[in-house]
């Protein structure tokens, strides 16, 4: 189902190359397709194309930009098929796994379509005293211009989804630098933006070697630098000038089970197991620290890990599988050898623990000590920690314990500890019920601390890639 080989895109247009990228099926390490290479001086023409499409961009209606992006919607689920396949070979996600994320696509670039019709302004009353009677302000969103974007692995469809629907939807002609291990559902999308009348150079689908592109973090002409990714990120933010910039860099997520959960044990553990394990976690809000009361403490526990012993792993096309591959050899190893090092240091292994190549087994430990790398880092596996809590306030210390603070998961019938939590755990959200890694593509997303700056989540993203103008009148 996939083509021999891909071009990128530039100022709207296909771009074939000489130099190629070899795109690597996960599961069996083999060469799938080849994506033509762009280099430093295609990415010099794309910040030019986008600098120029400014003015057209915001010329665009927002009707028209609407319509871009209803297109875009009808095309998906014409290549649903299509897209969930590239996404299952290029990331080794389950091919389940990989139609929820096209359907999260559709739902993303439907929600922008609709939201790029209503972003509004206000009125604002100035008279407030003597000196200002007869004036009245009115407030306006124009777009910011041109922008960047860096997009990573896990997510290859949706995370790219969540810049460039947005831009679309604010009118900002933006320039992206899809991951290079799964480029494919990024110039897919651009293969459909292509069908569109956007303004020439309003986007840019690169590709590129990452010492090739810095130019996306330097260049001033680039009016917003938004990043999805690991900790460099705050590196790319001090290089990057007077653009503004919004992170989301990951997280180490805590899941509280409070002890009035004895009843429905067997549901939250399934919402565990997904939580941790889905796309053998490599979700920035995958469940990673499980923390549960001590009354229910060995019941959870032993239904947990007859749960996960159940787990299929293997290829993921077939659509019995649950667990795939991670992203490579070298990501398995390393959380391999995490593991070893908490183990060595008196952490005790539930169950997993074992890898062929990057195939790591779903592992569950306890009595992880609290400077472990799998309790201070991100995992980014399939890896989950279980840990005894005696109060509430005591779990809540416990989440909180973590430089990272992307989403926290509590399940509690206790109205109290519900707002407790979203009152005191340091996250830039809280879900009550349900499992941190629970996203839907309207709501607000981003975290505190180490995790990022500013929000995604369309409206949330469109307020970023704007700028406020006021207008003040006054009676004469």
């Amino acid at each position: 189902m996939l083509e021999k080989s891909y071009p990128y895109y530039l100022a709207n247009k296909a771009v074939k190359a000489k130099a190629k990228l070899d795109v690597i099926d996960k599961y069996t390490g083999k060469v799938a397709t080849r994506v033509a290479m762009p280099d430093a001086a295609a990415l010099e023409k794309a910040i030019a194309a986008a600098t120029a499409a400014a003015g057209p961009m915001k010329a665009f209606r927002p009707w028209q930009r609407q319509a871009v992006l209803e297109h875009c919607v009808a095309r998906f689920r014409e290549r649903k098929d299509e897209l969930a396949y590239a996404l299952c070979v290029e990331a080794g996600k389950p091919i389940n796994d990989a139609h929820g994320e096209v359907t999260r696509l559709i739902e993303t670039f439907k929600i922008a379509a609709e939201e790029a019709v209503r972003i509004n302004g206000e009125t604002i009353n100035l008279e407030i005293s003597a000196r200002a009677n007869g004036y009245q302000g009115f407030t306006r969103k124009v777009p910011l211009g041109p922008v960047s974007f860096i997009t990573p692995f896990n997510f290859p469809l949706n995370l790219v989804a969540h810049k460039v629907a947005p831009a679309i939807a604010a009118g900002c002609p933006f320039v992206l630098k899809p991951s290079e291990r799964t480029p494919l559902g990024a110039l897919i999308i651009g293969e459909i933006l292509a069908e569109t009348d956007l303004p020439k150079g309003a986007f840019s689908v690169l590709p590129l070697d990452g010492k090739a592109a810095g130019a996306l973090v330097t260049d001033p002409r680039l009016k917003l630098l938004s990043f999805t990714g690991g900790l460099i990120g705050w590196d790319l933010k001090a290089r990057a000038g007077h653009k503004k910039v919004t992170l989301e860099l990951g997280g180490n997520a805590a899941c509280i089970v409070d002890a009035d959960q004895a009843d429905r044990l067997d549901a939250v553990v399934d919402r565990l197991v997904f939580g941790a394990f889905y796309q053998s976690g490599q979700s920035c809000i995958s469940v990673q620290r499980i923390l549960v009361h001590d009354d229910v403490y060995d019941a959870l526990k032993k239904k947990l890990v007859a749960k996960v012993k159940t787990l299929k792993a293997g290829d993921p096309k077939k659509k019995s599988t649950f667990l795939g591959p991670m992203i490579d050899e070298a990501a398995a190893e390393r959380l391999e050898g995490w593991v070893a090092e908490a183990r060595k240091a008196g952490a005790r292994v539930l169950c997993g623990g074992g890898r062929k190549g990057a195939m790591l087994e779903a592992t569950l430990l306890e009595n992880v000590p609290a400077d472990a790398k799998l309790q201070r880092m991100e995992a980014f596996g399939p890896v989950a920690l279980l840990q005894r809590f005696m109060t509430f306030d005591e779990a809540v210390a416990f989440a909180n314990d973590s430089d990272f603070g992307l989403q926290a998961g509590v399940f509690t019938n206790d109205l109290r500890h519900a707002m407790q939590a979203w009152e005191a755990l340091d996250t830039g959200g809280v879900i009550v019920n349900d499992v941190p890694s629970f996203r839907v593509d309207n709501m607000p997303y981003g975290g505190a601390k180490s995790s990022g700056i500013g929000r995604e989540g369309v409206r949330y993203a469109i307020d970023d890639m704007s700028e406020l103008r006021l207008m003040v009148m006054r009676e004469v």
